[in-house]
């Protein structure tokens, strides 16, 4: 099941539902399967391919996230292809500077790349494709493992000073490479020759991971000749070996080493690779000589020209001419007319088929020595060779096409060359075994002195002291390999690291092998009698279960259903290639294998290896194979046990089981909490609405499953505890049938965005909705018969929901006021609402005039929602309807007369719809009352008289008040003039006074 169940809507989840358990998904995603082992340092790849889209040529986006060791539960961005700023700061950074890549194959797939591996980088990486198609139908994630693992490569050269040889002189170079990791890897080492103004360096010749030897380009020639040679002497050292040096060799030399690990794809990947110090190189060519040369003698010479049989003959041959340096030559040995071998102009050698042999035995050996000096070695030598010999010279000019153009031939004087017989010198010095391992291999060395003739070497066993000898394998004169019957199963060979020495090697030997082995040698000589040598040795084959120990431990062997168990197998003795069996056995059952591990580090699976991971570290003294048991269940308890056994004969045998290892899976504790916190909540009709049911504590893992069941009771009716929907532990929904709840059931979501939350999404509300819902959440866990088990029980909080239509927003003035007009005016009467309600509302309006206090109210017209009209006054009155305004409503009067005064209000309803009843009135409210009052036109003009004697009045009430105030100040100066008795004042008047027209300074 997994972590997140949120779809867009009942169709998705139930098609995703069905697509869980049909097994037939049609979308797969797909990554290279790990563990993958990467060096600290190295470049990282992972190929991500997706099928099953039905775009298979558009582009598809991928991303790439991954989870560490440290934190398995933190899943941290890396990049996408379709998202720039996608990954985390770290990652982004290492993004935009290229060290981090997605690069596009094709249209399904894409190429993640990391430049340099980070420790940091160790963890499990998954790989999404994107889904742009709506539905879900399959995989679209996949995951793998890497491992970053510590650089133990080293390389080095044994030279690295600059060397200068001649052309035809010889090359060795050795090479140190070896590597301390402790996975299974494998080793190729490759000598390289970068030439100057060439951009890439040519392989001379390697040795592969599987150790096959293979030329480089333009060196097929000389390693099938024998001239270029790779050899591996013991566990790390790698020599170079070049007979003859050409002019095309100059360059720098250096030798490469690669680590092969094969990844669980059964695929070999490069995990590191180094080179080791250069050495540059200078061959000194032979000059080209002129076509034209005066004269070309040519001398033979023997040393010794007699000697016996078994001796080393040397027959050199001299060029005499000018420019010789300069020139190119084919010389040739002849013996009567019979060419024993011939070296080309540019230095290759040819051996006569009746020479081949020897040639391959090292008997016959041919190399130019100097500029003027070729020489022919023969050792041993027989009575055959006796003869003559002469000496061929053919001048070879280069062409235009530059191929050589053979010139006339010129011969040497003859030489005469007496081999006579010798008595037998023939001995045998055998190496002594003594004991070896069973399964090990078995080498015996087999040296031959004093030499004369052809040899061959016949190894035999006696198995008893009483038996004879049996042949195990010979080898003839002419080098041709028999084995005998009984051992032709077997791996055996003989091998010749040199002319004299013949080695015995016999793979995974048996307690049959033991016995005494004999190395039995046959030398035959032309016009001689065959002599015969042999020489045993005693070979004690020690039983490997003698040697060998193996022991199960675990830190803990009670573990809780879901926790991780790790089993240590730790196998001590001998380092062989031994193959490793985990089984299990449950109750009194034949014991059930989980896997077979084979030596070549392939393995073979019986459990599912979901549940499983298998690690290998290897030690100084002991090997431990880990087997990690992912998320126990019941299933996994019981008894383990590994098994370590050996293929000797293509037959497996079992050298040690260890001890059996109770494991107990115990149940977890039944500490299943819900979130018991009782909800309020409040929605609009229409809204959307979101249910929590919340696991605050329980047991988690992989065998740990959770049923989830929604109830619900209504507020106004009898529905209790209905069951609503059912998310069972298999991931399973169901709508239980209740007629009374199937619209609600329509309209139910269920999303699961983490493991323990568990939401329920109510579409569009309903008043109906109203009411208490809580859940509750089983918890189930599999038994050791793969049952399904009820472990816990709980149920969460109430949660209360109240849906409402909306709120009360309606809003009228109540103001009271009074309004006089006349009969020649018409008369208004306004209502106005306050506050906008919602776009959705409609108003019903309603006028009402009431005469007098103390009479009835009486509706004169209303205006319904759907815009109808309805005059209810019933008297001839003229109306006027007008609503300019969705707040303003106003009804006119035309001309009204006295009998329309009086106390008039509006009434407003405010309806809405109601996704379950149609529409609805939610609100009414009256407006304040207006007092109208309706004059006559007598009543006016008296108004109007009534005004101009008031304004009267006050004009007389004034001028009576300015007259007082004239007599008064008349009164105050008649008293001012008695005062002052005869003295003649000044007149106010100005015929009297005359005016000063001079100003005093003091004015």
């Amino acid at each position: 099941m997994s972590d997140i169940l949120k779809f867009q809507d009942s169709d998705d989840f139930i098609c995703v539902l069905s697509l869980l358990y049909s097994g037939e998904a049609r979308v797969n995603t797909e990554v290279q399967a790990g563990p993958l082992y990467r060096v600290l340092g190295s470049p990282l790849y992972i190929t991500c391919s997706v099928s099953g889209f039905r775009s298979e040529n558009t582009d598809k986006h991928f991303e790439f996230r991954m989870t560490r060791p440290s934190n398995p539960n933190f899943d941290i961005q890396i990049i996408s292809s379709h998202e720039d700023n996608f990954g985390y700061s770290n990652h982004l950074i290492r993004v935009r500077k290229n060290e981090i890549a997605l690069k596009r194959l094709s249209p399904n797939s894409v190429h993640f790349e990391i430049q340099h591996l980070l420790k940091s980088d160790e963890g499990e990486y998954e790989c999404t494709a994107v889904n742009l198609e709506g539905a879900y139908d399959g995989e679209y994630s996949a995951k793998t493992v890497v491992k970053v693992i510590e650089d133990s490569l080293s390389v080095s050269s044994s030279a690295s000073t600059p060397l200068s040889l001649n052309e035809g002189e010889a090359l060795t170079l050795t090479c140190l490479a070896s590597s301390s990791t402790s996975q299974h890897t494998h080793l190729s080492v490759a000598w390289y020759l970068h030439k100057d103004g060439q951009e890439d360096a040519q392989p001379i010749i390697s040795l592969n991971r599987d150790f096959t030897l293979s030329p480089g380009q333009g060196f097929e020639r000389r390693y099938q000749a024998g001239l270029i040679r790779l050899d591996k002497w013991g566990e790390a050292s790698y020599s170079l070996k070049m007979a003859e040096v050409e002019p095309s060799d100059q360059g720098r030399i250096y030798c490469q080493a690669q680590e092969w690990i094969q990844d669980p794809d059964g695929s070999w990947y490069i995990i590191i690779q180094k080179n080791a110090e250069e050495m540059t190189l200078t061959v000194k060519a032979t000059e080209v000589v002129e076509p034209s040369s005066p004269s070309l003698t040519v001398e033979i010479s023997a040393q010794p020209a007699a000697l016996q049989e078994g001796q080393e003959l040397l027959l050199s041959c001299d060029i005499n001419t000018e420019d010789v340096e300069k020139r190119f030559f084919s010389v040739a040995w002849l013996k009567g007319r019979v060419e024993l071998a011939r070296i080309g102009p540019t230095g290759v050698l040819t051996v006569a088929p009746e020479y081949s042999v020897r040639e391959k035995n090292g008997e016959l050996r041919a190399a130019r020595s100097g500029n003027r000096n070729y020489r022919l070695i023969l050792k041993p030598v027989k009575t055959e060779d006796q003869g003559e010999y002469i000496c061929t010279v053919w001048s070879q000019e280069r062409g235009q096409d530059d191929a050589f153009i053979e010139g006339e031939p010129k011969d040497s004087s003859p030489q005469r060359v007496s081999v006579s017989a010798t008595e037998n010198r023939l001995s045998i010095k055998m190496q002594q075994a003594g004991n070896v391992t069973e399964g090990g291999g078995l080498h015996l060395s087999c040296k031959v002195d004093g030499v004369q003739g052809q040899l061959s070497v016949t190894w035999q066993l006696k198995s008893a002291p009483m038996a004879s000898f049996t042949d195990i394998i010979s080898i003839s004169q002419e080098g041709v390999t028999e084995i005998a019957e009984e051992f032709e199963s077997r791996k055996v060979r003989v091998m010749r690291p040199t002319t004299h020495n013949f080695t015995l090697e016999l793979d995974e030997v048996t307690l049959s092998d033991s016995g005494v082995y004999q190395c039995a040698v046959s030398e035959r000589k032309p016009n001689s009698k065959t002599h015969n040598q042999a020489q045993t040795t005693t070979v004690t084959v020690t039983s490997i279960d003698t040697l060998m120990g193996v022991s199960l431990i675990s830190r803990k062997s009670r573990v809780t259903v879901g926790e991780k168990l790790e089993l240590m197998c730790r196998v001590r003795g001998p380092r062989m290639p031994v193959t490793v069996t985990w089984s299990v056995q449950r109750d009194a059952k034949t014991p059930d294998t989980i896997l077979t591990l084979s030596p070549n580090g392939t393995i073979s699976w019986s459990a599912d290896q979901n549940h499983y991971q298998l690690r290998v570290e290897s030690r100084k003294t002991e090997v431990i194979y880990y087997l990690l048991v992912i998320g126990t269940s019941h299933r996994e308890g019981g008894n383990y046990q590994c098994n370590v056994s050996v293929l000797l004969k293509n037959v497996h045998k079992e050298l040690k089981a260890s001890n059996q290892l109770a494991v107990i899976v115990n149940n977890p504790a039944p500490n299943l909490r819900l979130d018991k916190k009782e909800q309020q909540l409040t929605a609009k009709e229409g809204e959307e609405v979101e249910l929590n049911c919340s696991i605050t504590s329980g047991a988690s893992g992989s065998s740990v499953f959770y049923r989830v069941i929604w109830y619900y009771a209504a507020n106004s009716s009898s529905l209790k505890n209905a069951s609503l929907l059912e998310l069972d532990h298999t991931g399973l929904v169901s709508y239980p049938d209740n007629k009374d709840i199937r619209g609600l059931q329509e309209r139910l979501r269920l999303s699961r965005p983490t493991q323990k939350s568990f939401y329920l999404s109510i579409q569009k509300a309903h008043e109906e909705d109203n009411g208490t819902y809580w859940c509750q959440v089983d918890q189930y866990q599999l038994d050791n018969e793969a049952h399904w088990q009820l472990k816990a029980s709980d149920s969460g909080g109430a949660i209360k929901l109240s849906v409402i239509v909306t709120e009360n927003n309606l809003s009228i003035p109540k103001e009271e006021a009074e309004m006089n007009t006349s009969r020649n005016q018409d008369l208004t009467i306004p209502c106005n609402i306050n506050k906008q309600s919602s776009h959705e509302s409609k108003f019903q309006v309603t006028w009402f005039w009431q005469k007098e206090i103390e009479t009835k109210q009486r509706p004169i017209f209303t205006v319904y929602r759907n815009s109808t009209l309805q005059d209810r006054f019933g008297e001839n009155v003229r109306l006027k309807y007008d609503h300019p305004d969705p707040s303003q409503f106003s009804l006119t009067f035309l001309n009204p007369g006295p009998e329309n005064s009086g106390l008039y209000f509006c009434e407003v309803e405010e309806w809405l719809p109601s996704l379950s009843r149609g529409w609805r009135k939610v609100a009414m409210e009256k407006s304040g009352h207006l007092n109208v009052s309706v004059l006559t036109e007598g009543d006016a003009k008296a108004d109007s008289e009534c005004n101009t004697r008031t304004y009267i009045i006050i004009a007389i009430v004034i001028l009576i008040v300015l007259v007082l105030v004239l007599l008064l100040l008349v009164v105050t100066m008649c008293r001012s003039k008695g005062s002052l008795g005869n003295k003649s004042v000044p007149s106010l008047w100005g015929e009297s006074v005359p005016m000063n027209t001079n100003r005093s300074g003091d004015d």
